[in-house]
């Protein structure tokens, strides 16, 4: 009997610390242990760099800084009370929907126009879709360089085309009038937006079943008609999220507008980014600055739910998310959509009507029939080609102008630039400008700065996206549907909502004006982005290939690292790329964090290169050029990688 008991004993004390682990996986989950490691630098980044200063953004808001004093005083909710009867406030709010509203709205009716042609029959189609994505691919700041110059009264080269064409009979001030820099601001947000558009339009398009189309021919539907109920209906998601996505991006544009205008001409392009930027770091008043950035937060936090619900949408409750759609309010604001795109389509279904008829009549006279074709199967193949490349080209001249300004400019001398010698050819070339720029400026320097922040800032978000988008695909944990939903909304969390205190946050660390500044701020914007494209990748590689490996004696570690990154190679090469372009590309956090010249990336630098009204065309030109190069080099040599990345995990992720 003793013998028993004693035996019983051992056997609870054996199982009690089996129970006890079996407890701690049923809270925290099967693979908490190392999950939690996984996600640890992901989890620090959000909570030191972008959560905490979004709090200490809001409590900062409600203070502002008494210059008497030299205190700073609660003030409460008063800086947003002031900003509803501020007038420059005001101004740039109207000017920032103004901007948001006519750019998404040409982007979305252009890029629509070249991906719907691109899709279609056309020779050397792939040659034009790499064409019409090169603007995405330019720093930001040779961008705001080409078109400033293009742009300019006195050497620019828009005044003498449009003189030639008789559409002006003066030089106009482009960026200069109150009246026209607005619009002008707009055009080059849409060149450069147009690629997003085209690209993620184009992989929606290929996802139509082409059967739905040979349908509704069949049952005599016309072009107008197959677009509005088979084209928009079966993208809807995609236009959905594009939209959405565009929509945050230029309601807080600031590096592109900063750079061209600085917000002039008597705060005509002032957006309510840049006004939070002079508010707070110009005149030092971080509360009502702080204020103006987070007046919009209730308009994107509303935009980054909807966002979060269409980007997390799932195909196994596709029909649960629609019942609920069709029920109540959400049945009624459908049917109110599609009406609206009834009367919007009505015109152009009838001018396809008219077009149809007045076909059928001169096939009459041509042929004695109304049904017999005037030209053959493959002539109207020929036509309908030809008509879409007569479309595609006044684009294509639009995408293309200020590539080649910008080459002809860099070749000039500073007397054909000065004396509008050859406006449209340098006559003869020269490289004076380059060797200017090369030998009698810091461009290298500021060359090597941006090679470095960009290579280790690519390394450091790479690494630690990958750990977190594995840890969110495989593992078992608690938290990981919260922390999914959080790195989606730092995905969707502009710049311009946290600049502020992150400036302070760095302050007081001592990174201002250092290189740490920027390698610890860049993965902010960077990490999010690859995270949520590496979990749409990681989800497509079969999980029997990890189990396998494991049932073998292999670590989780190990299955990682020697399986699931190898398959993963295509994504981690899109997002390496997708980092670098941007780290390369980025302007607002050097600009706010940087100033000593030895340390200035090249948007930094070749920003300072203006001084006032004097602008040297040629330099600028020559480095826009010699910028935009390594990115172009790396978009070449990988561009597949980068699509398919950017479509598989990003949207469909």
């Amino acid at each position: 009997m003793v013998d028993h008991a004693q035996a019983n004993g051992v056997f609870e004390r054996k199982m009690r610390p089996i129970s006890m682990a079996r407890r701690v996986q049923g809270v925290f989950g099967r693979d908490w242990k190392i999950a939690y490691l996984f996600v640890l630098p992901m989890v620090l980044l959000m909570a030191g760099l972008i959560f905490w200063p979004f709090i200490s953004a809001i409590l900062m808001s409600t203070t502002t800084f008494n210059f008497q004093t030299g205190d700073t005083v609660q003030v409460g909710l008063r800086n947003y009370q002031r900003l509803y009867t501020n007038s420059d406030y005001l101004l740039s709010l109207s000017n920032t929907i103004n901007f948001t509203f006519w750019s998404l709205s040409i982007k979305f009716v252009t890029g629509m126009t070249i991906a719907m042609i691109l899709h279609s029959k056309l020779p050397w189609r792939n040659l034009l879709s790499a064409i019409m994505l090169l603007p995405w691919i330019v720093p930001e700041i040779v961008t705001a360089l080409a078109w400033k110059s293009i742009y300019d009264p006195l050497f620019g080269g828009l005044n003498p085309i449009l003189q030639g064409m008789g559409l002006i009979e003066r030089p106009l001030g482009w960026l200069s009038d109150s009246n026209l820099a607005l619009g002008s601001v707009i055009a080059v947000n849409v060149w450069k937006g147009i690629p997003f558009f085209t690209l993620l339009l184009l992989a929606g398009l290929k996802a139509i079943d082409t059967e739905l189309y040979e349908s509704a021919e069949v049952d005599g539907a016309n072009a107008v008609q197959r677009f509005r109920y088979i084209t928009l209906p079966g993208m809807r998601y995609v236009i959905l999220v594009v939209l959405l996505l565009s929509f945050i991006s230029t309601f807080n544009q600031f590096g592109l507008i900063f750079l061209m205008t600085g917000g002039g001409p008597s705060g005509a392009t002032r957006l309510y980014s840049i006004l939070a930027y002079e508010k707070a770091i110009g005149s030092l008043q971080y509360g009502p600055g702080s204020a103006i950035a987070l007046s919009v937060a209730p308009l994107m936090a509303f935009l980054i739910y909807l966002l979060a619900k269409y980007m997390r949408h799932d195909e196994r409750s596709a029909g649960v998310e629609k019942k609920r759609f069709n029920l109540g309010i959400g049945r009624f604001f459908g049917r109110l959509f599609g009406l609206v795109l009834d009367v919007l389509f009505w015109p152009f279904d009838m001018l396809n009507r008219g077009i149809e008829r007045l076909g059928q009549s001169l096939r009459r006279r041509l042929t004695g029939s109304s049904e017999r074709p005037v030209f053959k199967p493959q002539g109207r193949e020929r036509m309908g080609i030809g008509v879409r490349i007569l479309i595609l080209l006044p684009l294509m001249a639009f995408v293309l102008f200020p590539f080649y300004w910008v080459l002809i400019t860099s070749f000039k001398t500073t007397t054909q630039i000065s004396q509008r010698q050859s406006i449209f050819w340098p006559s003869p070339p020269t490289l004076n400008q380059y060797q200017e720029l090369i030998f009698g400026s810091p461009f290298l320097m500021w060359l090597g700065n941006s090679l470095l922040v960009a290579a280790l800032s690519t390394i450091i978000s790479v690494a630690i996206a990958a750990l977190a988008a594995y840890a969110l695909t495989r593992l078992k944990f608690l938290g990981a549907g919260l922390l999914t939903t959080a790195i989606l909304i730092t995905y969707l969390l502009p710049g311009t909502l946290i600049f502020i205190p992150l400036y302070q946050t760095l302050s007081d660390l001592g990174l201002i004006n250092s290189y740490g500044a920027l390698l610890t701020t860049y993965p902010t914007f960077l990490v999010p982005f690859a995270t949520w494209v590496l979990i749409g990748y990681f989800r497509s590689i079969p999980v029997e290939l990890e189990e396998a490996a494991m049932i073998d004696g292999a670590s989780r570690l190990y299955a990682f690292l020697r399986i699931t990154l190898p398959l993963a190679a295509p994504a981690l090469l899109s997002v390496a790329l997708f980092a670098f372009t941007n780290a390369w590309n980025e302007f607002l956090f050097a600009f706010v964090f940087i100033t000593s010249e030895s340390l200035r990336t090249l948007p930094i630098g070749l920003q300072s290169m203006v001084v006032g009204d004097i602008l040297p065309w040629g330099e600028l030109m020559a480095a826009s050029l010699l910028t935009a190069i390594p990115v172009a080099v790396l978009y070449m040599y990988a561009q597949r990688f980068l699509v398919g990345g950017l479509t598989v995990g990003a949207v469909k992720g």
